[in-house]
């Protein structure tokens, strides 16, 4: 699998929304340095970026709204209730916060007065269970072993995917490892994570994946290079590893295509192997405690959406309906 590094997408200078560069050099300034220096998550950039673009050009082309100061909170409220009627709610609220750091950002760098969107609520939203596709522990062992491991692709996507299962971990988090980041303590693998908001996340190794994280390393011959990205992309024609770090998107893809060589139907991806790892957890009698604090989780409500025990008791209890 090829590819090139992919790099969150902060706002060019010369291609500033026109609402912001009609507003000066100073303006335009300041909307960078938001992005660059404000937010330091890459996915949280990226999507900001695409909802504060899609906001200002709207403006100009649909509200007609002159100038950057000319925004109203009526214009912040229109434009949300059309998200929430397009898109959902969880994605309605993301977008109007980004809406709210940004023009906080422009007040405080004394670019405009008054924030807009400081008023404006967003789309009411709760919930109990996480929409992400799970799957059971067989179809998680059915993917692991479908996977050809005679070369250094398969041992690469076959160690990514165990690392998601049985540690947790987030794909952003897996993807930036270092060769490093697998070390050996207490006679036992273990494997170091960065999290969001830069935390440092330890955990021991499940015995399968320290089986696996070893097939790779050796099997790879990127043992020696501890600075290097663990998981890397392959070089076109060559089916070596590069030094390149896997992009997510590229992941996806890969995960994508394994599942449909597995024969697995559910439509997953790169956030299925947390949630697929911690119900399997729970199932085998683990604490909701412990799951959260192996997730890095600062509350276990946020784990509780990563745990589907329920699904089987729904559809055990929908069989009994005899028509």
């Amino acid at each position: 699998m090829t590819g090139a590094l992919i790099r969150p997408p902060v706002p060019q200078a010369d291609a500033l929304p026109a609402l912001v560069a009609a507003a000066g050099e100073r303006a335009g300034l300041r909307f960078l340095e938001f992005f660059a220096a404000n937010i330091r998550n890459p996915n949280t950039r990226r999507a900001y970026a695409r909802a504060v673009a899609d906001f200002l050009t709207w403006c100009e082309a649909e509200a007609g709204v002159a100038s950057l100061a000319a925004v109203q909170p009526l214009h912040v409220a229109t434009w949300i209730e059309m998200q929430t009627r397009e898109r959902s709610a969880p994605t309605a609220k993301q977008r109007l916060a980004a809406l709210r750091h940004l023009f906080d950002w422009l007040v405080t760098g004394q670019v405009i007065s008054t924030n807009p969107a400081a008023s404006v609520r967003g789309p009411r939203h709760s919930a109990t269970k996480g929409k992400t596709p799970v799957l059971d522990a067989a179809e998680a062992r059915q993917l692991l072993d479908s996977i050809d491991v005679s070369t250094s692709i398969g041992l690469r996507d076959r160690a990514l995917i165990a690392l998601m299962v049985f540690s947790f971990a987030r794909v952003g988090a897996a993807l930036g490892m270092r060769v490093e980041d697998v070390y050996t303590q207490g006679r036992r693998l273990w494997v170091r994570l960065r999290e969001k908001g830069g935390k440092r996340h330890e955990i021991p190794c499940h015995h399968t994946l320290e089986e696996y994280l070893h097939a790779y390393l050796d099997g790879a011959g990127i043992a020696d290079d501890p600075k290097g990205p663990l998981f890397r992309t392959i070089g076109r024609g060559t089916g070596r590893l590069t030094r390149a770090p896997l992009p997510q998107a590229n992941a996806y893809a890969m995960v994508r295509r394994r599942a449909e060589a597995a024969g697995i139907g559910t439509r997953i991806g790169n956030h299925t192997f947390r949630a697929t790892g911690i119900t399997a957890y729970l199932k085998n009698g683990g604490t909701l405690e412990n799951a959260a604090a192996m997730a890095n989780h600062a509350s276990t409500r946020t784990t509780q959406l990563y745990d589907r025990r329920r699904d089987e008791i729904s559809l055990d209890e929908v069989e009994r309906i005899s028509v």
